[in-house]
């Protein structure tokens, strides 16, 4: 027989979330899962109300338009324009999606062609990467390091910019939580019209601004909309991350090249789906603020507990993600070598084993994750104590 898998195939690595599925697999009970990002608070009962309403609907059990339900994109519109000042033509610049990781790849088979070079934050959400070199275009690692707050240094920017056709972005970040703010989008926005490359920023974590962040879109840039597309979702903001629903808003041009290829591979998402979601965000707004306080109060308790056991981890500005460096077996006796980097893939191992509790390891989401690890906060206060606890009391013999 014929190789059954396409040689492309071999351009991309087995993908992180199923490597850690196997691991998963490996212990029998006791779990503490903080490996993925999937929300764990339930879809507030208004919505599923809003759902159930909406699936006596005939017409809701037809085929979906591509494009999505103009009632649906009008209320991503009027919602963008209440919490980011920015306006949208619901009919040419919003696009509904079956989750914004649908999105992103069939963005980057739309825009892209061998030869392209796509910029792609590192560490950063796979899916960017690896769609990249399905596509045939070449993938240019973006730097986020410590020193520059986990932000793209402009300077690397610069010297990318004028070899770019995409530049993807991801504030507030996964897997390192770093939030930009408005002078920084408009500085990229800037490289992007001198240089003529076109960027996309994934904004789903928008609504995870802890204290008084408020996290902007790019979209709030003047002009931005002539070079930048922007994803968001209800996964996170209403724990609707099974529901596969989400959005992309911006330039025309790059909403239309989407849909091109979404219509010769799926529909939009399905109607009683897209009817709730125009409910959550019409009237979700104090829904939203519960799940983000939940999401606050854990950060606080698990970041608390670490610190407690002598691995003082940084406290996230945005998101459920917790990033943190390795703590290195040496640094008790002060004998680690000076640029080190700790193992991150045997230490998720090792705590797995002996902790059961499971985090994701950074190297998994590029080179510049290497020596850290992300912890999902998708669990409730009273397990992310005891897994903290575990995990402290492990570090003192390990």
């Amino acid at each position: 027989m014929k190789e059954a898998s396409a040689q492309r195939l071999n351009r991309i690595p087995e993908y992180l979330f199923k490597e850690l599925d196997d691991l998963k697999a490996t212990v029998r009970s006791g779990l503490i899962d903080l490996s993925e990002g999937s929300p764990d608070l339930s879809t507030p009962k208004p919505v599923l109300a809003a759902l159930a309403r909406a699936l006596k609907d005939p017409e809701n059990h037809r085929y979906p338009s591509y494009a999505g339900k103009l009632s649906c994109r009008a209320a991503v519109a009027k919602w963008y324009r209440r919490r980011f000042g920015v306006t949208l033509d619901p009919g040419s610049e919003v696009t509904m999606l079956i989750g914004s990781k649908e999105g992103a790849g069939h963005l980057i088979w739309a825009t892209c062609d061998q030869g392209d070079v796509v910029g792609v934050c590192d560490p950063g959400y796979p899916v960017y990467a690896n769609q990249t070199r399905l596509a045939g275009a070449s993938v240019s690692s973006v730097p986020l390091e410590a020193e520059n707050r986990f932000l793209p240094s402009l300077g690397w920017l610069q010297s990318i910019a004028p070899r770019l056709k995409l530049l993807c972005l991801n504030f507030p970040n996964n897997p390192t939580a770093a939030v930009a703010d408005l002078d920084f989008y408009a500085k990229v926005v800037e490289l992007a019209l001198r240089h003529g490359f076109y960027v996309v920023n994934d904004n789903v974590y928008s609504e995870l601004g802890f204290g008084r962040h408020r996290p902007p879109s790019i979209l709030e840039v003047p002009d931005a909309k002539s070079c930048c597309l922007e994803f968001h979702s209800l996964s996170k903001t209403f724990s609707m991350a099974g529901w596969r629903i989400g959005m992309a808003v911006g330039s025309r041009k790059l909403v239309s090249a989407l849909l091109q290829v979404k219509q010769n591979t799926d529909s939009g998402p399905f109607g009683a789906i897209q009817d709730a979601a125009a409910f959550a965000l019409q009237s979700g707004a104090k829904l939203a603020e519960a799940n983000r306080k939940a999401y606050e109060r854990r950060r606080d308790v698990f970041c608390r507990e670490l610190a407690r056991a002598g691995w003082d981890v940084p406290k996230p500005a945005a998101t459920f993600y917790v990033w943190a460096r390795v703590p290195a077996q040496e640094q008790a006796t002060g004998r680690l070598a000076a640029g080190k980097v700790p193992n991150d893939v045997e230490f998720v191992k090792e705590m797995l084993k002996d902790c059961r509790v499971l985090a994701a390891p950074g190297s998994g989401f590029g080179q510049y994750g290497r020596g850290h690890v992300r912890f999902a906060l998708v669990a409730d206060e009273k397990k992310l104590k005891e897994a903290a606890g575990r995990i402290g009391r492990w570090l003192k013999i390990r």
